[in-house]
């Protein structure tokens, strides 16, 4: 990773452009075409240096579910079970822990109802509970991850 691809990263993080050409304005930030970002966002999610690059919806507000989850996966099997997991489209934030819960993600659906659905194709998928913390009550942090 160079240090373009650490301004994409840091950048993009705090929002993109709502406009006719949005790759176009972003990528003129670091003085590359749109092209060249295109191309630098596809090589980093190809190479797992980024899990995905897209909005972030609030589920809830659109009539959806949303959840915080955990698992337990032995050592020996996370890599695989990481990969099961990030295969579901609503899995989002997947993140190792030194915990006896070592996974954690955040679960959003269409509906509040396929939350149970997805939860149980996990769980058949990767042979592991998936324990569901549903939030109680929501808090804002302006989370950045600096690279």
């Amino acid at each position: 990773m160079d240090e373009i691809d650490r301004a994409i990263i840091n950048q993009l993080q705090g929002g993109f452009p709502l406009c006719e050409h949005p790759y176009r304005e972003a990528a003129a930030q670091f003085g590359i075409s749109e092209d060249e970002l295109i191309r630098r966002l596809e090589q980093m999610l190809e190479k797992k240096q980024l899990s995905r690059f897209g909005p972030l919806f609030n589920a809830e507000r659109l009539g959806g579910g949303l959840s915080l989850c955990a698992m337990k996966i032995p050592q020996e099997a996370f890599d695989q079970v990481t990969e099961q997991v990030n295969a579901f489209p609503e899995v989002a934030h997947n993140y190792a822990r030194d915990h006896q819960f070592n996974m954690w993600f955040v679960l959003a659906t269409e509906t509040s109802q396929r939350i149970t659905s997805v939860l149980a194709e996990i769980e058949a998928e990767t042979g592991y509970r998936v324990y569901n913390m549903p939030k109680k009550e929501e808090f804002f942090v302006g989370l950045k991850f600096e690279v």
